[in-house]
């Protein structure tokens, strides 16, 4: 079994400094930068030819700044390197040799493999030596110039992460479903292509396809496990407070660049579905989705899970018994719904209502046994007692100011963005956003939003 090297972390102060000196002036190649939020940053960068990368960032505890010394490189013509350094303005040591122990000035005068050096340091100052190899190391590959990249299949570094970047829709619907938070789902689609590409020498080339996929199930898995709970009842959408709702833009986006996907069907994205997704245990959501939703067979389902397959058919008769409990009885009509036509009818009925601030007809389009949650918040509201208070809030003589709506759709969803112009100001701010359940042209659900992922929506802040 072989055991590789794959990345060293370096503790650096400014991370965007150290990212201009070791791509611009040293001409290591970007493989990725990737940050969520204030709080953590990874930067990776792999020199040309190098089965070896760096890394370094925010939050990655990586030690005191300027720690790391003698880190070590490898060419096979020390004075084309040097000129290279000194072309893009890194100071260097010059060329030197050693004799009786002590550096001299210039190639080692027989070329002699490892014998020849130049040394450098980066702005925190880590260190560098550059050691001249012409004629390899018989007893190691990369000294031999021997450079594994990525399998043939898929060519080197560059061409692997361009045909991992091509799966990039498919794996953020899928980490959405496992997650449910569609923000959770990019940053683990992000971290899915930084293990793929860390990792792309162990591909062996059958599948890219399948191979993302199970790197995505077992981030996900990774996030799930952190979660401080797991619902165990689906009383309301409140209790799954890191629900978030997915653009249906983004849906037909995918069927647009990926002509051969099929279409992304209700049932297997809309709010009920995802949230009752959560009350598994992840590795059982990973089974269901892997079976009912994206078509795979038991065996292709095991390999993902790195199970057998009779662990996986016992993982799959669990969690559809726990969703049956959870969904309409008849499978049927949950996944034919309500006709798109009448969605949309009540919708504008909806958006009407609030902009004449007509509490009654709001009422008037709302099941009896109607449900209001706003994820993360723990509140919800029953039934139409339950709303009226809400419309008074909302529409009454004290009510914040006036109301502009803008239809939307999301998880195939009705939906609409509430834009507020409070006393005082001259614009619309968004405000929320509810998606809408409709059943029998009345709506049974309604679960509001705030509007961190507007711009996801393609709508504006303001009008």
């Amino acid at each position: 079994m072989d055991w590789k090297l794959e990345v060293i972390l370096l503790p650096v102060t400014d991370v965007d400094r150290a990212k201009e000196f070791y791509t611009e002036r040293v001409g290591f190649h970007l493989d990725v930068d990737h940050r969520a939020g204030d709080s953590f940053r990874v930067v990776q960068l792999t020199p040309h030819g190098s089965a070896c990368s760096i890394s370094f960032g925010i939050g990655l505890g990586t030690g005191e700044p300027g720690s790391v010394k003698g880190l070590h490189l490898v060419v096979d013509d020390i004075e084309a390197a040097n000129a290279a350094l000194a072309a893009r303005g890194v100071e260097t040591s010059g060329i030197q040799h050693f004799e009786d122990g002590r550096p001299s000035p210039g190639p080692d005068p027989n070329r002699a493999d490892f014998g020849s050096y130049i040394f450098f340091a980066d702005p925190d100052g880590n260190t560098w030596a550059v050691q001249e190899v012409r004629h390899g190391n018989p007893d190691r590959s990369v000294g031999a110039g021997v450079t594994t990249t990525g399998h043939p299949a898929v060519g080197g570094g560059d061409a692997f992460a361009a045909l991992s970047e091509g799966h990039r829709h498919e794996l953020h619907l899928h980490c959405y479903r496992m997650l449910a938070s569609y923000e959770e789902a990019e940053d683990a689609v992000q971290e899915t292509l930084l293990r793929a590409w860390r990792a792309r020498q162990a591909f062996d080339g059958s599948g890219l396809r399948p191979w993302l996929y199970r790197i995505a199930t077992n981030v996900c898995v990774d996030v799930s496990r952190r979660r401080t709970r797991r619902p165990i009842d689906l009383a309301s959408m409140a209790e799954v407070p890191w629900l978030q709702p997915f653009p249906d833009h983004l849906l037909d986006q995918r069927a647009l660049d990926e002509p051969e996907s099929a279409a992304v069907e209700r049932e297997t994205i809309e709010l009920l579905f995802l949230a009752a997704l959560q009350l598994l245990p992840a590795r059982q959501r990973a089974v269901l989705i892997a079976r009912d939703v994206l078509g795979w067979s038991a065996t292709e389902t095991a390999s993902l899970l790195g199970t057998t397959v009779a662990a996986a058919n016992s993982a799959l008769q669990r969690a559809r018994g726990t969703m049956q409990q959870h969904l309409p009885e008849r499978r049927e009509e949950w996944t034919m719904g309500t006709a798109r036509e009448e969605e949309l009818a009540v919708l504008d009925r909806f958006i009407d209502a609030h902009q004449r601030y007509d509490a009654a007809a709001a009422l008037a389009i709302a099941a009896e046994d109607i449900r209001v949650a706003m994820p993360p918040y723990p509140y919800r509201f029953d039934g139409l007692g339950g709303l009226a208070p809400l419309l008074e809030r909302a529409f009454g003589e004290d009510r914040e100011g006036e109301w502009v709506l803008r239809p939307t759709g999301a998880n195939r969803m009705p939906a609409a963005v509430s834009y507020l112009r409070r006393p005082g100001d001259s614009v619309f701010r968004a405000f929320k956003i509810d998606v809408l359940r409709v059943e029998g042209g009345r709506i049974r659900e309604i679960t509001t939003f705030g509007t961190v992922l507007l711009p996801s929506f393609g709508l504006p802040p303001t009008i």
